[in-house]
This record gives C-alpha cells, structure tokens and sequence, in this order.
C-alpha cells in the first residue's frame, strides 16, 4: 500500500514546529541571552502573521510539496540520485548534504542579488533576535526559496524519506539558531563543530556587513566552511558594540540593520512594503556590494554561481 505522504509531512511538520516553537520559546523566557528592544507579545503576534500569509501565498502559488513531489518521482527514471550504483545510504546521506546546500547557495543569492536583498531585509532588519526572527520571512522570499528547493528535487530527483527528514531538521535548526539563548561552552564547541547554533547564526545577524556576509548555511556548517564563509567568533560586530554601548546581547554584538533597530520595524504593513521602498528611504546597497567597496573586501571570498 502506498504511503500517505501528504498526511505524513503534514503531521510531522507541524509536530517538530510546535514541539519546537514552544521549547525554545519557554527557554529563552527565562534564560535570555539579551533583552529586547521590542516586547516578545508584539513581536510573537506580528511575526505569526507574517508566516501566516507567506503560507498562504506559496501554498497558493506553489501547490507543491517537496515531499510529495520527490515520491512521485520514485518511479522515474531521471535524477542525479537515482543512480542504480548508489546505495540507499549513499542516496539518503548526499540528499541531506545537497538540499541543505540548496539552502546555503539559496541563501547567498538573496544576500549578493539587490533586489533579492531588498526582499530579504525583511528578515535581518529585525531589531531583536529570538525564536520568532525565525518566522519573520517575506511572502516573496518564502516564495522563491520553496521554488527553488522544488527545482533541486526534481533535478535530484532524492528518496522522499530523506527529503522528509531534510525538511524537518530545516525546521527545528530555523527555530533553534535564532534563539535567545546561549549554549553552555562544551556543547557549543561540539554542536557547532557540525550545526549552527544561536551563537553562530546570530553573527549573519550582525549590523556590521561583514559579519552579515558570514555563515549562510542553515543545517550544517560545512558549506560555509568549504566555501569560506563561516566564522566563529563575532569580530566586528563584538568591536562595535562594546564602543557605542548598543549591545543586545552578552558578547556586545549589536543584531538588525542600521536606521531599522526601532519598533516601527515591527509593523506589518512596513514589513510587507519594505522590499518596495524607494531606494532613498532604504539601504541602496546589497551587504556584499557594500563590501566589494570597502577596504577589508579584499581579505572576503565571493560566491559567484557561475563559477561553481
């Protein structure tokens, strides 16, 4: 009998969200790494509704299931995956490893592309960082980015499996590493040897554009690492920071984008229009376009596409 997957991955999302939603959310309520700029109510209410009509739109628009999609190409004979020589390990093991690059490249685009910048503001131009930054997508981005991971599959072409478990480690490290929290130093030396935890993603956080331009990945750390973007210690941001007494958190790094660290950030109908906004009243520069001007640029490796 074929397997429900539509059900499964329903279930299963929505068990590892809420499962992880709330854990993070009891933990840093009461063992917070910084305070916040805008009270956790406001900022839970808001985000939720973003996250609501981004999956609205994409469900809409998109009407496949990463999934389902990869189940139905089972039967095919094409994908880079389905090769008869490659054990169901092997598959299992670089499905995960390459649709988490898919994330990672993903990722950088919106980072080096201005107008795929400008969408993805919405999310770094949070004034704080907590579990609900993790919620804080535009619908375009959400759009692009599940479009984008569908192509992956049907090139790749992964066990649904694989493709299931992909999704719901995705799920929980997008909750986890925007957390409020801290790690204790054993487990953050040994977690983020492999994954990214709130201490290292909340360095792409950073205000300063170098530390923005740093650890893209979503699961692993390794494509950062091979491809020389990860960093481990927040540099210029801790600098920065500790000299113009604006910390929000216990290392000094200072999160958010310049002219956005207020509450007005917070309003829906900003974070919705945001992308559109003239390029007078926004930033006229993506981070690693500003970079290429600035005299540490040279010491920092660009992605270029074409070139991988």
């Amino acid at each position: 009998m074929d397997m429900d997957w539509t059900q499964i991955e329903s279930g299963a999302y929505w068990s590892v969200f809420v499962a992880a939603f709330l854990g993070v959310a009891i933990w840093e309520t009461y063992r917070p790494r910084g305070h916040l700029i805008v009270p956790a109510a406001r900022r839970w209410k808001n985000h939720s509704v973003i996250l609501l009509l981004s999956n609205i739109i994409s469900v809409a628009l998109l009407r496949g299931s990463p999934v389902v999609l990869a189940a139905s190409l089972a039967g095919g004979g094409f994908g880079l995956l389905k090769s008869p020589e490659l054990p169901l390990a092997a598959r299992w093991i670089a499905a995960l490893l390459l649709l988490d690059f898919v994330r990672y490249a993903t990722h950088r685009a919106f980072h080096a592309v201005p107008f795929l910048w400008r969408v993805h503001q919405v999310h770094h131009s949070d004034p704080d960082f907590d579990v609900s930054t993790g919620l804080r997508f535009h619908p375009l981005e959400v759009l692009i980015t599940h479009g984008s991971y569908l192509v992956a599959i049907v090139v790749l072409a992964p066990p649904a499996g694989a493709v299931l478990l992909s999704e719901l480690l995705s799920t929980f490290q997008n909750l986890f590493e925007h957390a409020n929290v801290s790690l204790p130093g054993p487990f953050q030396r040994w977690a983020g040897t492999v994954f990214f935890t709130p201490d290292t993603h909340r360095i792409h956080h950073s205000e300063e554009v170098s530390e923005q331009n740093r650890n893209f990945g979503q699961v692993f750390t390794c494509w950062d690492r091979l491809l020389h973007s990860y960093l481990g210690e927040p540099a210029a941001g801790k600098a920065a920071g500790k000299a113009n007494g604006r910390a929000n958190g216990r290392d000094g790094l200072v999160v958010g984008l310049r002219g956005y660290q207020n509450s007005r950030s917070l309003d829906i109908r900003f974070m919705l229009l945001q992308p559109f906004i003239s390029p007078e009243q926004s930033p006229k520069q993506s981070p690693e376009q500003s970079e290429e001007r600035s005299p540490a640029s040279a010491a920092h490796q660009h992605f270029d596409p074409a070139s991988r």
